[in-house]
Formats: structure tokens, sequence, C-alpha cells
């Protein structure tokens, strides 16, 4: 495997060696994943799979779908899941089948992701999955989301012990991100927009990094 040489970001001062890698992103066409992907793309063969766009199609509620993807990619170094949907309502107004909009989507679609994944991953290849700051400081209208989230933690936390062949597990959860602010900062008042570049980093620890059951968070 190629190794070579790259600066992480322009206010990163040191240069630091990474091999280069065969990289899924589910979600990389979005505000998050583009950034991301752009970013991995140069040095990296990247592939990106989106419910309607990318270079493969794949639907998150689906395990069907999720192990067609896999098996039509093959063989890669790192996953990474930057996707999912949950319904944002009153909770007086939310109803069971609004719970279950996330509940099949970013909660066991991310599962799924990982339970299958494991076995498309090469040894000492990690399987990254998105959460955010609503597990530990939920806002209004957030209670599914919120649920969805902290249930992803404690699943990637206990998943993580029981790999094989030093294959990694992690999870990035972010704060309300710079390339978002203007559309949701009335969600989040008080809190302070993530910069892009700290948001790449932090999927960037758990593809390069030796860290497995992590819940990344930058709030």
């Amino acid at each position: 495997m190629k190794i070579i040489l790259i600066n992480h970001f322009q206010n990163h001062n040191n240069l630091k060696f990474q091999e280069v890698m065969r990289i899924l992103i589910i979600g990389g066409a979005g505000t998050i994943g583009r950034k991301v992907a752009e970013f991995l793309h140069s040095d990296n063969e990247v592939l990106i799979a989106g419910r309607t766009s990318g270079d493969i199609t794949v639907d998150l509620t689906s395990s069907t779908s999720i192990n067609k993807m896999l098996k039509t990619v093959g063989k890669v170094n790192a996953i990474v899941c930057i996707a999912g949907e949950a319904r944002w309502a009153d909770f007086k107004n939310l109803s069971e089948d609004d719970y279950y909009i996330g509940i099949r989507s970013k909660l066991m679609g991310q599962v799924n992701l990982a339970r299958l994944g494991q076995e498309y991953l090469e040894d000492g290849g990690s399987i990254t999955l998105s959460t955010g700051i609503l597990a530990d400081d939920p806002v209004i209208k957030t209670a599914s989301a919120a649920m969805v989230n902290g249930g992803i933690h404690s699943f990637v936390q206990a998943a993580a012990l029981e790999l094989e062949h030093e294959k990694r597990l992690n999870a990035v959860s972010l704060g309300m991100v710079s390339d978002a602010y203007e559309k949701y900062k009335s969600y989040f008042p008080g809190h302070n927009p993530i910069p892009m570049d700290r948001v790449v980093n932090a999927y960037l620890k758990s593809i390069y990094g030796k860290g497995n059951g992590l819940i990344i968070r930058d709030y």
C-alpha cells in the first residue's frame, strides 16, 4: 500500500504520513459529507453512496439495500456514514410512526451498516458512524433525534468490544456546524458553530487514528 505525505489543513503545521485508503462514504454529498469527501479524495480512493446520488445508491432503512451496496463496492479500508433521518417535532405531537423514522433510518440504518460492513473491512479498517450534540444537550423538538443519537453511542461502545482483526468502530458527535448555522441557528440559541476544519478532523481522527469504541465529540 502506497504511503503519502499530506498536510491536514492550513492551520496544521505538522505533516503526517498516511496510507492511501479505499473509503466508502454514505452521505458524501451532504453538508458535512461533502467536506469530508473533498478532503479525503485527493489522496485516497473515495466512493460516495447516497439515497439518490453518488457512485452508488443505498437506502439506509433497508438492510437488503445496504448489503447490495457493500457487495457492489467490495473490500474497503474505511466506511463512514454521515447520513440518516429523524423526525423533529414537539414531543406532544410525535406519533409512534414518527419515532420509527429515526429508528429505521439513523439508528438501525447505521447499526446494520456496521453489522454488515465489518465483513467488508480490511484488517485494521474502521467504521465511523455519525450522531450529534442532541445525545448530550438536546433542544426542543428533538425527543426522537436525541433518543436515536444516544442509542448509537451505546451501540458503538458495546459493539466495538467484539470486533476482530483490529477493526474499529467509532462515532462522531458534532455540534451545530458552521456551514449549516444560518439554516438551523434558531433551534440552537447560544450554541457556537463548529468550524468545518474541526468537523473534518473529527472524522480523520476516527479513520486514521487507532481509537476503538470512541464517541468523538466536538461541541
